[in-house]
């Protein structure tokens, strides 16, 4: 087997956690996932300043104390913080190696960047590779590779693939190591980080990254270093697996992972068994990440204290709009207020405005509109911030090219740029219907959803995920049959005029939701109050539904 573990699941995760995984124990390879949308667009903006930019930064300077501790080590580094500018990443870490003495050979994938190439006006437009371009980089002896736009689990399925020799026929191994690389892609919420029943895990002060041990035929163990925070078990791999999918078919630019037919099985204390996983050929079309810029816009925050919240925000409401003009503005009301509250917080409500406008100075004379009526609105007018300038929008949207458009090309540590051919074989579309098991109704008690249901959220461009799965297997039969979408549309009023699908997983005891538009235009441009949707799951399981007592 090779052990392959992750020390970064978004740009801005724990700065330390590179020289952790490398002095924790061993590891054959370190990878770190620093993409996601929202950071191709951040990334964009960089690269607007100064060309040579583009990717994170962050990562360098994590190299600057770690590349020597991994070379002594022997670990190789398989990285996607090449962002926009992988070659200039690359270069960075050779003049790095330089400085320090030490001989590292360093590689890199290009040919994910389809700027220009049909979608005009875009400041990014990365289209999501595979792992062959890895594999190309390591079976040419590459210490450090750094890619661009991959897909998050090939940077685990890339070494995997290189160690064991695996082809583009080898769809099962494929797809086990990339839902293995999905498992441990954002780091440290396999092993305990963001989970729902978290009191139930050992200490999450400083919780340990993820490791994938995956053997030659695609299946893995998911654990972590010894003596290291939080803890890995079935329940925080299920919820893990759930995160950011859609049906039991994951697709991807090499293989189709079937999620449907993935075993898990605990194998001694923060080790669980990924067996079983089934694979098909790839789809002939692959996702295209493209971000525009949409405008400005800025925020403000009113308080509403005590008395006559409604009335207060409707004052607020009409002198705004009266000052700025409507267009553009979005406001929500939070009734975080308490009656006879013992506290002036409680006491309190909270009115959100948000402005977007194609026009940066109206932006900015928004906020100076809002500090303006201090004195002149409601009593105990406060804000929470002062004014301030607008923000650029990105606007997110997903396109998809066919796999033969795509140009990738491994830069070997050499120089020689070796093309990397795209797949021949692929699947069709393919309904996924599984029947409905049967269920006996029995008395039953109003409680928390949560009490019995565990769940995982979060984005899609502007749609929502939701991963929900039931504790106890026996309760299964329930779920299906108490969560159907218009069950969701009531427990969730936000999502009742929203398109949703529903694909249940019964290998994994769970449903995942797909809520179409909850986030607008995307996460750097929704004006909601969790533009990620990442406490959704959190606000389902707090509602009150009829339980069997059976399960409780």
């Amino acid at each position: 087997m090779i052990r392959i573990g992750n020390a970064s699941g978004f740009y801005g995760d724990r700065f330390d956690a590179v020289r952790e995984m490398l002095t924790g124990g061993d590891l054959d390879v370190l990878t770190g996932d620093y993409l996601a949308e929202l950071t191709m667009l951040i990334l964009g903006r960089d690269r607007l300043r100064d060309q040579n930019l583009g990717y994170a930064r962050t990562f360098l300077r994590q190299l600057e104390e770690s590349l020597a501790l991994a070379v002594e080590r022997g670990v190789r580094i398989v990285t996607n913080a090449g962002g926009l500018n992988p070659a200039g990443l690359a270069a960075a870490i050779r003049e790095l190696a330089t400085r320090q003495g030490l001989d590292v050979r360093v590689a890199h994938v290009e040919g994910d960047d389809l700027l220009g190439d049909g979608f005009p006006g875009a400041l990014t437009a990365n289209a999501y590779l595979g792992c062959w371009g890895i594999v190309e980089c390591l079976n040419a002896g590459a210490d450090v590779v750094v890619t661009g736009r991959v897909t998050d689990a090939s940077l685990v399925a890339g070494p995997a693939a290189a160690h064991h020799g695996w082809t583009r026929a080898d769809l099962d191994a494929l797809a086990g190591a990339t839902a293995a690389g999905h498992v441990i892609e954002c780091g440290t919420q396999a092993t305990g980080g963001n989970f729902a029943f978290f009191t139930e895990i050992g200490d999450l002060t400083h919780a340990g990254f993820p490791i994938a041990e995956i053997a030659a035929d695609g299946s893995s163990v998911i654990t972590k270093h010894p003596g290291t925070g939080g803890a890995v078990t079935v329940e925080t791999v299920t919820a893990q697996l759930l995160y950011e999918i859609a049906g039991p078919r994951y697709l991807g630019p090499d293989v189709t992972t079937r999620f449907d037919t993935i075993t898990l099985a605990p194998e001694g204390p923060d080790r669980v068994a990924l067996t079983g996983t089934r694979g098909e050929p790839p789809p002939e079309t692959v996702k295209v990440c493209v971000n525009t810029l949409d405008g400005f816009r800025n925020s403000m925050t009113f308080v509403l204290c005590g008395l006559d919240i409604e009335e207060k925000a409707a004052l607020v409401r009409r002198q705004l709009d009266a000052a700025v003009g409507p267009d553009g503005l979005h406001w929500t009301l939070a009734r975080t207020d308490h009656p006879d509250a013992d506290t002036e917080q409680a006491a309190s409500a909270l009115l959100h405005v948000t402005v977007k406008t194609p026009d940066a100075k109206r932006a900015k004379a928004f906020s100076r509109a809002s500090v303006e009526l201090a004195l002149a609105s409601y009593p105990g007018a406060t804000l929470t911030s002062p004014p301030g300038d607008g923000t650029p929008v990105g606007v997110y949207r997903p396109e998809f090219v066919p796999q033969s458009r795509i140009d990738q090309v491994a830069v070997l540590p050499d120089g020689t740029r070796r093309p990397v051919e795209p797949p021949t074989v692929f699947a069709g579309p393919v309904a996924d219907t599984p029947a409905d098991p049967a269920f006996t109704p029995g008395p039953t008690r109003r409680i928390s959803l949560g009490t019995i249901v565990g769940a995982r959220s979060g984005d899609k461009g502007g749609d929502a995920n939701l991963g929900v799965w039931v504790r106890d297997p026996a309760a299964y039969p329930w779920l299906v049959h108490e969560l159907t979408v218009e069950r969701l549309r009531e427990l969730l009023p936000e999502a009742a005029g929203l398109d949703i699908d529903r694909h249940p997983l019964p290998n994994l005891g769970a449903i995942n939701f797909v809520l179409h538009g909850l986030l607008g235009q995307g996460v750097a441009a929704s004006t909601r109050f969790d533009p990620q949707a990442k406490s959704l799951g959190e606000w389902l399981r707090s509602r009150h539904v009829d339980v069997p007592e059976a399960f409780l």
